[in-house]
């Protein structure tokens, strides 16, 4: 897929950010409004969506799905984490209003800054112009973002605005066994919750607990059981 500039070494999509294997929980209604294949025929999605929440909760693999899809459309897309890129020339952005779908993550990265912000606010009147669609995240919402130029400040609260919700534990345990399914393992509910009650309930941490365990199951061709995960784990 061509894009119109140069993206810095490491920024790239995670194979595992799709919307198939993001567990909702309350956060159905936003997942349903970036999902576009679940939109019903002739409805045309939200143009910019604006999501925040703390660490965690799955924002950055929502942005990342959505351009998954975009790019599985045929439709060009890119996914741009600010925390990575507000030290490169805000001229990075220049061009890519070509493109379909746009992903800004991190965005409260560059608030504060003139020139990113203004470059920023360029980007969203031309995406809007075209009919291109723009997603935007932050860990806060858009009138918290300390942005010093007061029409992108307005901007940011044109589209549709989602909280999204942190998962309860028992909904951590659902998304594990979600995850866990779409691996080909089965996990059952008290293996879930053993590995939930034994370290942190940092999301990223339980997948990566979950990665370890799919691995050693391979390697083992054992089935997920609770002495099996105190082996592998050292709990």
């Amino acid at each position: 897929m061509s894009l119109p500039l140069q993206l810095p070494l490491g920024v790239q999509l995670r194979d595992d950010a799709t919307f198939a294997n993001y567990y909702a929980g309350r956060n159905e209604a936003l997942v349903n409004m970036l999902d576009v294949e679940r939109y019903p025929a002739g409805v045309t999605p939200e143009q910019f969506i604006y999501l925040y929440g703390s660490p965690g909760v799955g924002c950055s693999h929502l942005l990342q799905a959505a351009c998954h899809q975009a790019d599985a459309m045929g439709q060009r897309s890119i996914y741009l984490p600010m925390k990575e890129l507000a030290d490169y020339p805000p001229r990075l952005l220049e061009g890519i209003e070509s493109l379909r779908l746009v992903c800004i993550d991190d965005i409260s990265a560059i608030a504060g800054d003139r020139a990113w912000e203004e470059a920023f606010f360029h980007l969203f009147n031309k995406l809007r112009e075209k009919g291109h669609r723009l997603l935007v995240a932050a860990e806060v919402a858009p009138r918290q973002l300390n942005i010093c130029l007061p029409d992108l400040v307005s901007r940011m609260s044109w589209g549709m605005v989602f909280h999204v919700e942190p998962l309860t534990d028992q909904e951590k345990i659902m998304a594990l066994r979600l995850r866990a399914h779409l691996r080909g393992m089965d996990m059952s509910d008290e293996v879930a919750r053993y590995i939930l009650h034994r370290g942190s309930r940092d999301m990223q941490y339980l997948f990566d607990v979950l990665g370890r365990l799919d691995g050693a199951t391979l390697r083992a061709k054992r089935k997920l059981s609770v002495p099996f995960v105190k082996q592998v784990m050292g709990w």
